[in-house]
């Protein structure tokens, strides 16, 4: 019995020691910490932010959803101050299919984009969250707007029209859409982007021309396009491998040079964040996977990026959420970290790609997916965290 007892308590011992020699990762000195974190929910169960923006009093925005597609969603938009203390919430909806994906800031408020019942819609707040006023447009079954850009006369905005999946609040297997409004929500023109793309998803103006990124139909490739001014493509172009892939964010640095992310399975054990740089003219620059940043088993691992923010030092950083997928496998680290517990997971990449650091941030027990970042005049960055509530979490200056 002694020895028997010997081998079983030897054979924990060495499980164990594996267990933590699985969970060690590459330690980054210069990765920030957290600086605080705060969340609001809305009148629904749970909320989802989607979309989060530093405005220029200081204090931050985001966008999203309270409640459930289809029956009970309502757009929920909540404004903080400098510190993360609430000022006001907002809620809108029509029925109970309505979706907040993203927003801008202008001189008098904010433009919200989504769909209200399944359509298209472009709702303005005042500074304070009141209504200004609620455009709907119904280009073609169930559509909504991605995302919005300002112009010079007016407003773009790409989304997706007659979605097959139209429960998918993230890939709807429907047709790119472009509309173009006046200042004031009124449309002007539109045209159908399925040529090139099965959804928008961004739209950034870069010297009077347009650079609009999103899915490739089934999600099987990133798609990019720079358009003219009015809404003519000037050339597109796909990135990705030989699996899906999966883009969600885009961003443009001062020398017009275009990030994507998102994640892929193309020569990946699972889900990996797959970033991309760009030039100009659609030529690849570098691309890189990263994921599994806690060093658990990489097969059950997903990271999933949905945001990515350029840098002012040629590079940028992508925000992610990374977790176990699985309820079959669940793993613990020495440190009483789990894999069944998500984290928000940011990267740093420098301007020929490199990772300068990554991080994971989060609690012991609650779940933090990260869907959205922005960057500070300070040099620090504000995610949006889904954690069942829209998560507002600060980290410190890095750049």
């Amino acid at each position: 019995m002694k020895l028997q007892t010997c081998i079983i308590v030897i054979f924990l011992f060495f499980s164990c020691k594996k267990v933590n020699q699985d969970c060690n990762t590459e330690a980054y000195p210069n990765a920030p910490a957290q600086a605080w974190f705060t969340s609001y929910n809305g009148s629904g169960e749970e909320s989802h932010g989607h979309y989060i923006l530093t405005c220029s009093d200081g204090g931050f925005l985001q966008v999203g959803e309270t409640g459930f597609i289809p029956n009970s969603a309502k757009i929920l938009v909540v404004k903080t101050n400098s510190s993360g203390n609430l000022e006001w919430k907002k809620e809108l909806s029509n029925a109970g299919h309505n979706l907040g994906n993203a927003a801008l800031e202008t001189e008098d408020g904010f433009l919200i984009c989504g769909a209200i019942n399944e359509n298209s819609a472009l709702i303005k707040l005042n500074k304070d969250g009141e209504v200004i006023f609620e455009k709907i447009y119904d280009n073609g079954g169930s559509d909504a707007f991605e995302h919005i850009a300002l112009l010079p006369d007016g407003i773009a905005a790409v989304g997706y029209v007659q979605a097959e999946d139209n429960q998918n609040t993230f890939f709807t297997e429907g047709q790119g859409y472009l509309t173009i409004l006046n200042e004031i929500g009124e449309k002007q023109s539109e045209k159908n982007l399925s040529d090139y793309l099965a959804q928008a998803y961004r739209i950034q103006v870069h010297n009077n021309e347009w650079i609009i990124s999103g899915l490739t139909e089934g999600a099987e490739d990133y798609a990019l396009l720079k358009t003219d001014e009015q809404g003519e493509v000037i050339w597109n172009k796909k990135y990705g491998g030989s699996d899906a892939d999966h883009c969600f964010g885009m961003d443009l640095g001062e020398d017009g040079s275009i990030f994507l992310t998102g994640h892929t399975l193309s020569g990946t054990e699972n889900w990996d964040t797959y970033t991309t740089k760009i030039d100009i003219n659609g030529n690849k620059i570098w691309e890189a996977t990263q994921g599994n940043p806690r060093g658990f088993d990489p097969k059950y691992i997903h990271d999933e990026a949905w945001d990515i923010k350029a840098t002012d030092d040629g590079g940028c950083i992508l925000v992610a959420g990374t977790g176990d997928e699985y309820s079959r496998y669940e793993r613990q680290c020495g440190d009483g970290d789990s894999s069944g517990t998500w984290h928000v997971y940011l990267v740093k990449y420098d301007a020929d790609g490199a990772v300068e650091w990554q991080k994971t941030y989060g609690g012991d027990e609650a779940d933090w997916a990260g869907e959205a970042i922005d960057l500070t005049p300070a040099g620090a960055a504000i995610i949006g965290v889904d954690n069942g509530a829209f998560g507002f979490l600060k980290i410190n200056k890095f750049l």
